[in-house]
């Protein structure tokens, strides 16, 4: 993306349908300071991580550059791999709920069944299903998806 040069990069996101990036490695206050706007020009919306460790006063600036939607990972864990969250993750969600951010918090890995998406949404504003979607579509292909988001529903 530096390489390429990060406004020609949000130009070509921009013509090409891109709507949003998360890019895990810029640092907020970066982003912040150099590329928000840039990102604006071109109605581009950066993605920020939380994790159970991010301190409440990075949450608060992050939601405040931020204008979509707040990724908290559920966990340190490897995504997929949870079976289930437990009560440090619940308080997390809590924690984060009790906020009451401006953008929305959607919560990722260890999201894997209809249980997980249910106990993360209790806190959170929706949840994203990712490796467990892959390892479906691997073993099933594309004629049972709707079949594997009825199960989650």
């Amino acid at each position: 993306m530096l390489q390429y040069g990060v406004e020609e990069f949000c130009k070509k996101c921009k013509e090409i349908g891109i709507d949003g990036l998360i890019i895990p490695d810029l640092p907020v206050d970066v982003y912040s300071e150099k590329y928000k706007a840039i990102f604006e020009k071109y109605n581009l919306i950066n993605v920020f991580l939380i994790t159970p460790q991010t301190s409440d006063e990075r949450i608060g600036f992050i939601d405040s550059v931020s204008n979509g939607f707040i990724y908290m990972v559920s966990s340190a864990s490897v995504t997929g791999a949870t079976s289930g969250f437990g009560n440090e993750t619940k308080d997390y969600f809590k924690r984060i709920d009790g906020m009451r951010l401006k953008n929305p918090q959607i919560v990722g890995f260890g999201i894997s069944d209809k249980e997980s998406f249910n106990e993360a949404t209790q806190y959170a504003n929706g949840a994203i299903i990712g490796s467990a979607f892959i390892k479906h579509l691997t073993k099933n292909g594309t004629k049972t998806i709707s079949e594997f988001v009825k199960a989650i529903r």
